[in-house]
């Protein structure tokens, strides 16, 4: 419902819905097509999408902060490079103004979100950054660019989405567990009835142990009748792969991920679009 103003403001101002196919399906769908309202759906789910992506990889000091700050500085270079020549540099122009004032407070948020940190950002900048990141890509028109600098996001909602949707349990809070032992965090867990598992959960289960993507434990508890998993989330997940880390460490990781994501990003957007899109060369 949030997201209406926008979709309002891009009909009123923009209402393009038409969208250049693809090559491999151009002899299906003609070269161009028009998807009228299914178009509008699409953009109010990008903003429900990139106003959660951001919250659902969360839980260890200057990880949103840092994730946003990245994604916002990619999002302003691309700008710059779009504004060089384009017959749609107005809408790079209009995303610039919003990416720069973001950036310049966005840095200053993870100096002191950094660990160990003396600000918090909770649930209300996660969904501020991704709606502003929703309002450049809709109403600058490169939702499908926006996407691409979303990729770690993306990963993690695809890795969380047997959780988000149940077919696993999914407990309120997934972010890692801290050893005050060892000042270390660790995997965070669910733990469940084996007999209550969903059988598509049972099967997620079967696949993604099978591809090493998930830690269970079968026949825990004093009646040996629960399973533990590991909480599927991407910061779970490189706990899983590198072993306990220091929170700074974590953080580091992730968001050296992130600008890896970028750098892909950045390679598709103007390398392999060319499989494509038909791109004009300047």
């Amino acid at each position: 419902m949030a997201s209406l103003p926008l979709l309002m403001v891009y009909f009123v101002n923009i209402g393009v819905t038409t969208i250049i196919v693809p090559k491999p399906v151009r002899f299906i769908f003609g070269f161009d097509l028009d998807l009228g309202i299914f178009y509008y759906v699409y953009m109010g789910m990008l903003a429900v999408f990139c106003t959660n992506a951001i919250n659902i990889l969360s839980g260890i000091n200057g990880v949103e902060a840092g994730q946003s700050l990245i994604i916002a500085i990619s999002i302003l270079v691309f700008n710059f490079i779009e504004l060089q020549g384009t017959c749609c540099w107005q809408a790079h122009l209009f995303s610039a103004y919003f990416m720069m004032p973001f950036v310049a407070t966005c840095s200053a948020l993870l100096y002191y979100n950094w660990y160990p940190s003396q600000v918090f950002v909770g649930d209300t900048f996660c969904y501020f950054a991704g709606m502003t990141f929703a309002v450049v890509g809709i109403l600058g028109h490169f939702s499908k660019t926006m996407l691409l600098f979303f990729i770690p996001q993306v990963i993690n909602f695809i890795y969380s989405t047997p959780q988000l949707f149940r077919f696993i349990p999914c407990p309120r809070h997934r972010l890692p567990k801290f050893n005050q032992e060892t000042d270390l965090l660790g995997m965070s867990y669910t733990v469940f009835k084996t007999s209550d598992l969903h059988p598509l959960g049972k099967l997620i289960l079967s696949v993604f142990s099978l591809l090493k993507l998930v830690q269970v434990e079968n026949g825990v508890g004093e009646d040996k009748k629960l399973t533990r998993v590991n909480n599927l989330t991407l910061i779970n997940f490189v706990i899983k792969m590198f072993g306990p880390l220091h929170e700074r460490t974590l953080t580091t990781i992730m968001l050296g991920i992130q600008v890896g994501g970028s750098v892909i990003a950045f390679i598709i957007r103007y390398h392999l679009v060319r499989f494509f899109y038909d791109v004009e060369e300047h």
